[in-house]
């Protein structure tokens, strides 16, 4: 009897010792998480807001630098940041719950919820094509001189769409990938004719309220709203207040405010089929046709695709989205299988979230991690302004060689823009031409420092540059379209087509699944061969090899894979740097 309490006092200690240990790795976590995050302050790359998840449970929450730089108020947790795009996949969650309410259909057109679109678009782009991106209609965000004409001004949904709705599509629905608010424009409009209520309302009622978000909502100018962070950018090497813009504009596409605390009630929520089924998650987090980017694919207002933490040998698969908005940039990563989450919430624009999310998955995984380097971007404009040419040159060599600081392509070829806009054209080549030097593979720098060579009046020069450009990447339509008005004359390269025998191309024909609710249905008319993908119209396949074979009206290869015993069982779909494998299901 005597022996009983001393055994239950040991296992307690044993508890009492293994709880202490497990606080004592997290705190250790935390410690890397705040020292790395530092870092990236003190290199003025980060001014934000962040949190991190481990297995479910938070283990760092803290901001850094201030959400208002006039009134010198710091960030916190509970700071309320723009989400910009991050908004997509809060309306792709209130569309997918008017599916189950079968109140739409992922396969209905547009004209079948807003029947005063142009019929000649709005009949053939469904529900899907919009959540995808793959719908064609142009990004109204790109729409020339955007900013200066519209961006400041009120638009009732209804009227905003007239802004683009009429405008010719970039490709034929279903196609191709190519990102455009435009869609999930639509898509808020959609929510509020189905529903009768406002998006903002149908957010409330349909995701805020039932999981308590309560310092998220729809940003709006005129209300006040507590802890609200002010958008700043970087404008030559300091901060300035970022431009306005009227939150009617992103509307459905970006105009969220959320704190990172509510992000991770956001994530958890993710995990239960408090908001959607099971079976209807599955279908929110699949990827399909149209690809974001190598190894990635667009799902419905998510990013899906596996990644590498470091030296591990498996890979991890990444659910994740970014924003960027005027003065803001904000990026949330969810790695379910371990239940990680990463929210990085930024009110300075442009800060290399992708690199500091690797990072913190780095040292959530105990690999090594990769020390932010100082960018030489503010010292070479310093340099290239009040020194010469030959000075600017001998210390960007110096910063090259140094292991400290980093040598960023996206970032000197903004700079040799801002330079060129500025009216130095000569400082705007040379930067370009540093970019050259450094990264000698890349088509876009040789295609930027020809814009520089054309505004110059150096024809022979751009012409050059141009055509190094497509000769890095033939598919450089730019290149070609400057090429030719230069005066020379360049067409993009053409696939040959090679005769298959109609036997071959019967043995092809059949359903090919790449993903629970994705796959592309084979089918034959003569001696020509269709890929159909889910929700997409047929395209031609056209042969350059008896087993491969490639679209037209987008850059998409397929190959068609056979057994030992000469039986096609598989079909590779090759696109934007995947290589996607489907089994044959009939």
């Amino acid at each position: 009897m005597k022996n009983k309490p001393v055994q239950k006092l040991i296992f307690l200690t044993v508890a009492v010792v293994s709880l202490v240990t497990s606080a004592t790795f997290a705190q250790t976590k935390a410690a890397k998480i705040d020292a790395l995050v530092k870092q990236y302050v003190t290199n003025r790359q980060f001014n934000g807001s962040v949190l991190v998840a481990e297995k479910g449970q938070v283990i760092f929450r803290k901001g850094y630098g201030m959400a208002n730089m006039e009134w010198n108020i710091p960030n916190a947790p509970d700071t309320k940041f723009r989400l910009g795009s991050i908004t997509k996949q809060f309306t792709a969650m209130l569309i997918m719950q008017l599916v189950e309410q079968n109140k739409l259909k992922l396969t209905g057109k547009i004209t079948d919820y807003l029947p005063d679109y142009p019929k000649a678009t709005g009949d053939i782009i469904t529900i899907h094509q919009l959540l995808t991106h793959t719908s064609g209609i142009p990004n109204y965000t790109n729409v020339p001189k955007f900013f200066e004409t519209l961006a400041r001004n009120y638009y009732t949904p209804s009227d905003f769409v007239k802004t683009f709705s009429a405008l010719p599509l970039d490709f034929t629905p279903g196609s191709r990938f190519n990102y455009s608010n435009s869609g999930y424009f639509l898509l808020g409009a959609i929510i509020e004719k189905v529903t009768g209520k406002s998006y903002a309302q149908v957010l409330q009622e349909n995701i805020l309220i039932p999981l308590q978000l309560r310092d998220t909502g729809y940003d709006l100018f005129s209300p006040i709203l507590p802890k609200r962070a002010s958008g700043y950018e970087k404008e030559k090497g300091s901060y300035v207040n970022a431009p306005y813009l009227d939150m009617s504009i992103p509307y459905a596409a970006g105009s969220l405010y959320s704190t990172v605390e509510d992000l991770y009630r956001w994530d958890q929520a993710l995990y239960t089929n408090t908001l959607l089924s099971a079976e209807a998650k599955a279908t929110l987090f699949t990827p399909f046709l149209g690809s974001y980017e190598a190894g990635f694919g667009y799902a419905y207002g998510w990013i899906v695709g596996k990644t590498k933490v470091g030296e591990r040998k498996d890979s991890l698969l990444l659910i994740e989205h970014g924003g960027g908005i005027n003065g803001f940039n904000t990026l949330i990563s969810r790695l379910p299988q371990d239940k990680q989450l990463v929210v990085l919430l930024n009110n300075t624009g442009r800060a290399p979230l992708d690199a500091m999310r690797q990072n913190i998955l780095r040292i959530l995984y105990d690999q090594p991690v990769q020390a932010p380097k100082k960018p030489v971007t503010d010292l070479l404009r310093q340099s290239i302004s009040t020194e010469s040419i030959a000075g600017a040159q001998q210390k960007f060599a110096a910063w090259k060689a140094d292991k400290a600081y980093s040598v960023n392509e996206d970032e000197l070829n903004s700079l040799g823009y801002e330079l060129l806009r500025d009216g130095k054209t000569k400082e705007s080549i040379t930067v370009f031409t540093f970019n050259v030097d450094a990264f000698p593979n890349s088509y876009n720098v040789y295609d930027s420092r020809g814009e520089a060579y054309m505004t110059a009046g150096n024809k022979a020069a751009a012409i050059q540059d141009y055509k190094k450009s497509v000769e890095l990447n033939p598919r450089n339509m730019n290149g070609y379209d400057k090429l030719k008005a230069l005066g020379e004359t360049a067409e993009a390269p053409k696939q040959a087509v090679v005769q298959v025998d109609t036997a071959t191309l019967a043995s092809y024909v059949g359903n090919y699944q790449l993903a629970p609710s994705f796959s592309i249905e084979i089918t034959r008319k003569g001696d020509k061969l269709f890929g159909q993908a889910t929700g997409q119209p047929a395209f031609e396949l056209f042969a350059e090899s008896k087993t491969k074979f490639f679209l037209k009206v987008v850059d998409a290869q397929v190959t068609f894979v056979s057994n030992d015993k000469g039986e096609v069982e598989q079909l590779i779909l090759h696109q934007n740097g995947q290589n996607l494998p489907g089994k044959r299901v009939r």
